[in-house]
């Protein structure tokens, strides 16, 4: 079953080996963790609904609860503390097309704010309801998970916009189809909220990020459906799906999407490599986005993330053998990982392979085979639980990210982990912060940055410690000519750094979209935009 205060399945866990706490130890100040609230007494804070009644609403105690928050760090601490200030006054489980139709208009007819909802993973706000007079209703979409159609000849998919991932999966690979999209998130997500948020997935290299996947589909609106036709290309003005694609549910509710998908591929191989020190690793990087290899995913760690990394991953002695190993081939102190993947068929895998040995070469790239790649795939959702382990021993744990150009990358990193470490100095208080480049592209990359800090003696404190870092590091990313996100949306979070980055004229467009779409101002309010 799903955690009711935190991330994932309650019977998945991520341990923590004694030698990843001895290390935390060496790097952070002793922490206590703080005591976490019980769902049946936060069940009882749960006030009265304020909405009409209807069939397709449930307005149970738990049901409010389970659908109250996303997984923002803001949204853990009010959680786990079982301090939620405001509950949604209860949960439409819509099952067809014409169902949402119907909650929108109940919505109209009885003053209520709509908040649509996929898999609740949302770590920048998007679902977090705000103080308001009106009835607040979330719209849960997982009772629309189907595969809709699949057209073999276009090779388009259509599903309903609850779709999780491995809904998404399991129903296409049945076809012999995959669509390829595996954000960290993939196990709880939905296509909809994918397409909501623009979504990337770590595989994008090889099947792109959502906006190429994305094709079409019908988004509910106050004025009826908004059906939006599948195009291979189209020169008729500005594309209507650019305006869906991370519009966070601020100008209607995803019911259907038509994404397209490709055959399953016959060969795929994760391999991990190592550099002697971020400049060769990221010239590599570079080298092969601009000669178009077409790796299936990419992925590099600092120098202090392959440190963190190797300590908390336990097997001790196979650590000190490939440190060894490395040592002896030029790989020490400053020593960066790389685990990329390639993916297609058998000839293709190989000729990319052929490319990528020769380029490594260049740049003094050891290589450790498929092994270490392999513990990466079958490991790959499983960073988020990290979170839960840490909270279990004193640690928050949070992230940010952002794209840059390439020429921005180093003084980016720099800055923004400068920033995040020393963030709580007025407090005595240290942050062990690193980054990895997760996706590559000619022009640049994002650069996805965690750090982990002692909590506070109170929920209130933790907060405040979160809001001084998260502050800074959205300072720093404006600062260094970075999006405020590369992946995981705007929301609530990052609403007040949006400005920056789209200008007065651009803000003044997204606000008059949503003022057509939502006059009354009842889709997701202070989402996107703030307001």
């Amino acid at each position: 079953m799903r955690h009711w205060n935190g991330w994932g399945d309650d019977t998945q866990s991520m341990h923590l080996p004694d030698t990843a706490i001895d290390y935390l130890h060496k790097k952070l100040n002793p922490a206590t963790p703080l005591e976490d609230a019980k769902l049946n007494k936060v069940c009882q804070q749960v006030p009265k609904t304020k909405l009409v009644a209807h069939n397709l609403i449930d307005v149970s105690a738990e049901v409010r609860v389970r659908h109250a928050y996303g997984q923002s760090l803001p949204d853990w601490l009010s959680m786990r503390s079982g301090k939620i200030e405001v509950f949604p006054d209860g949960v439409a489980f819509p099952e067809n097309q014409q169902q949402v139709q119907d909650i929108m208009t109940y919505a109209n007819q009885n003053d209520v704010e709509l908040i649509p909802y996929g898999g609740g993973t949302s770590v920048v706000g998007h679902i977090t309801p705000v103080a308001s007079k009106r009835p607040i209703l979330t719209v849960d979409m997982s009772k629309m998970s189907q595969l809709m159609d699949l057209n073999s000849s276009s090779q388009i998919a259509t599903f309903g916009a609850g779709a999780s991932g491995p809904q998404v999966e399991s129903q296409l690979q049945e076809k012999g189809y995959t669509l390829g999209h595996f954000p960290q998130s993939f196990e709880l997500s939905t296509i909809g909220g994918w397409i909501a948020s623009r979504s990337s997935g770590q595989q994008s290299l090889h099947y792109g990020r959502i906006e190429q996947l994305f094709a079409g589909g019908s988004m509910e609106t106050f004025d009826g459906t908004m059906e939006i036709p599948t195009f291979p290309a189209s020169s008729t003005g500005p594309d209507l799906r650019e305006m869906i694609l991370g519009s966070e549910g601020r100008f209607g509710i995803l019911s259907h999407v038509k994404v397209r998908v490709s055959r399953l591929p016959e060969k795929e191989d994760f391999y991990v490599c190592f550099f002697q020190n971020w400049q060769n690793v990221t010239a590599f990087c570079r080298e092969i986005a601009q000669q178009n290899i077409r790796l299936s995913m990419l992925r590099v760690s600092n120098a202090l993330e392959t440190e963190t990394q190797l300590k908390i991953a336990g097997k001790e002695k196979l650590i000190k053998k490939l440190e060894r190993y490395l040592k002896f081939r030029g790989c020490d102190q400053h020593k960066c990982m790389l685990t990329f993947g390639i993916t297609g068929t058998a000839a293709q895998c190989t000729a990319i392979k052929k490319q990528c040995k020769k380029i490594q070469k260049k740049y003094k790239g050891v290589g450790t085979g498929v092994s270490l790649g392999k513990k990466w795939a079958e490991n790959r959702f499983k960073l988020p639980y990290l979170r839960e382990a840490l909270w279990l021993k004193g640690y928050a744990v949070d992230t940010f990210e952002t794209a840059v150009d390439w020429q921005h990358v180093d003084k980016m990193m720099s800055q923004a982990e400068s920033a995040i470490a020393n963030g709580l100095n007025n407090e005595g208080e240290k942050v062990h912060v690193f980054t990895h480049l997760s996706h590559v592209y000619g022009q640049g990359c994002s650069l996805y940055t965690s750090y982990i800090f002692p909590c506070a003696d109170s929920y209130e404190a933790t907060l405040q410690r979160w809001e001084i870092l998260k502050k800074a590091a959205c300072e720093a990313i404006i600062k260094n000519h970075g999006t405020i996100s590369h992946q995981h949306g705007v929301g609530k979070d990052h609403a007040p750094y949006l400005k920056a980055e789209k200008g007065e004229i651009g803000m003044s467009v997204l606000e008059g979209l949503c003022q057509q779409f939502d006059p009354d101002g009842r889709l997701n309010p202070g989402t996107l935009i703030g307001k």
